[in-house]
């Protein structure tokens, strides 16, 4: 019989059991940020309404970007963020939350798209968000900023430090209303502007898309400062105000490493104000690991009440599968997670051995029985050197008989014979 294939599907992401370790101490950690921080983690539908993911009626046009498919009538589709599930839940069970509603979600995503370097089919995203019924105060885009801010710092002694750049949607529609752009070329600036730092034409293209005269006005903004506009009218004075007052308030809450680029835009159009975007300083070749900003009408396809929100995303498999593969993270520490291996020499051992394991897993310590108890004793302690653990309990009958056991050090190769209480209190100590 012909064997079948043993590799994932291309954009599929399998990691070794050291590498999950890595991945599961980062999530956990963030997760107790989002915690204390008062976040719901939400667990919602993994596939969705093809109409609710998507609001183009032609099947075919979105076939490449999503994974679809249909059971009876009903086409149905894989998630691809975390914001239209999001959107749907808050518009159907808006009479059971409690607004200012702070929620996360931690799950797989899918794309369709071709699968490259940094982008994957299959991935998992922290979402973060605060939403509020008709209004939601600015306050709270700081908030959310300050929130991911900390959840970088709990894992930044894995994946580094990390920068923050801050841009806002409002100080480029006021100026494109100064400069009485049409809704076309808004759209076209926006769309430069974001690629800016990736083109060397931005000017040139920039005169292609608005006209020489506005072109150069939006390039001083990069030239002389976003402060030299606050006076050409009153709503790029209230933007350029508000970018400051928000910097004041990150910094009353303790963050100290932000600063304004109004180059920031983030692709998606439903962005409203303020946006943000988080950089490695350690690793300055990795695009963007983090970012989102505010919009104005979350569920507007769902729901007639307007929901207010800001909003952050965190890739931590484009972030954490880049820098394993460019051994960026010290692996060793996530190597031996097994303080003890109980190795009972023949089956009469065994029920024995397994009450030490229950004392020393009661006590949080962990241990693994190596249960083929007839097994030779190299075979056993082999297994405890291969799993790396940090002791093996050697348990045979004369143990079994005085109750104690023989406790080897795997990295000395000392051994000593205590008690069962005295063996707890040792892993306990050390460990």
């Amino acid at each position: 019989m012909e064997l079948k294939p043993t590799k994932p599907l291309s954009g599929f992401i399998e990691l070794t059991p050291v590498q999950q370790r890595c991945f599961d101490t980062c999530v956990e950690r963030m997760r107790g940020v989002l915690n204390t921080a008062g976040y719901t983690r939400l667990d919602l539908p993994a596939i969705e309404r093809a109409e609710v993911l998507t609001d183009k009626d032609n099947w075919d046009e979105i076939e490449t970007q999503m994974f679809l498919f249909q059971k009876g009538d009903t086409k149905m589709g894989l998630r691809y963020d975390g914001t239209v599930g999001l959107s749907r839940y808050i518009a159907g069970h808006l009479n059971d939350l409690v607004f200012p509603f702070r929620a996360y979600q931690f799950a797989r995503n899918y794309r369709g798209e071709r699968p490259q370097r940094g982008r994957y089919r299959e991935f998992y995203q922290m979402d973060i968000d605060i939403l509020g019924l008709e209004s939601l105060s600015t306050n709270y885009d700081a908030e959310i900023v300050a929130t991911l801010s900390r959840m970088y710092d709990s894992i930044s002694d894995i994946v580094g430090r990390v920068k923050i750049k801050v841009g806002n949607r409002r100080f480029w529609n006021a100026m494109f209303e100064y400069l009485k752009l049409t809704d076309e070329q808004s759209r076209a600036a926006f769309v430069l502007i974001d690629k800016k730092d990736k083109l060397k034409d931005f000017l040139p293209a920039l005169i292609d898309a608005v006209g020489e005269k506005s072109a150069n006005e939006i390039n001083d903004v990069f030239t002389n400062g976003y402060w030299s506009f606050i006076n050409k009218s009153v709503n790029l004075k209230s933007a350029v105000s508000e970018m400051d007052d928000f910097m004041r308030l990150l910094k009353s809450m303790g963050i100290e490493n932000a600063e304004i680029d109004v180059s920031i835009m983030r692709g998606h159009s439903y962005y409203t104000g303020v946006v943000f975007e988080f950089f490695s300083v350690d690793y300055p070749w990795l695009p963007a690991v983090g970012g989102g900003g505010r919009y104005e009408n979350l569920a507007s396809k769902f729901s007639k009440t307007k929901i207010v929100g800001v909003g952050a995303s965190i890739g931590v498999s484009r972030l954490l599968v880049a820098l394993m593969e460019e051994n960026k993270i010290d692996m060793g520490r996530f190597e031996n997670p097994i303080v003890a291996a109980v190795l009972p020499m023949g089956n009469s051992s065994v029920p024995f051995a397994m009450g030490v394991v229950n004392k020393l897993r009661a006590k949080n310590i962990t241990a693994v029985a190596y249960l083929d108890a007839e097994k030779k004793f190299k075979n056993q302690i082999e297994y405890a050197d291969k799993i790396k653990a940090k002791f093996s309990l050697i348990i045979g009958e004369d143990e079994v008989k005085s109750k104690e056991i023989s406790v080897k050090d795997m990295a000395t190769g000392e051994q000593q014979k205590l008690s069962v209480a005295d063996t707890v209190k040792l892993l306990k100590t050390v460990y």
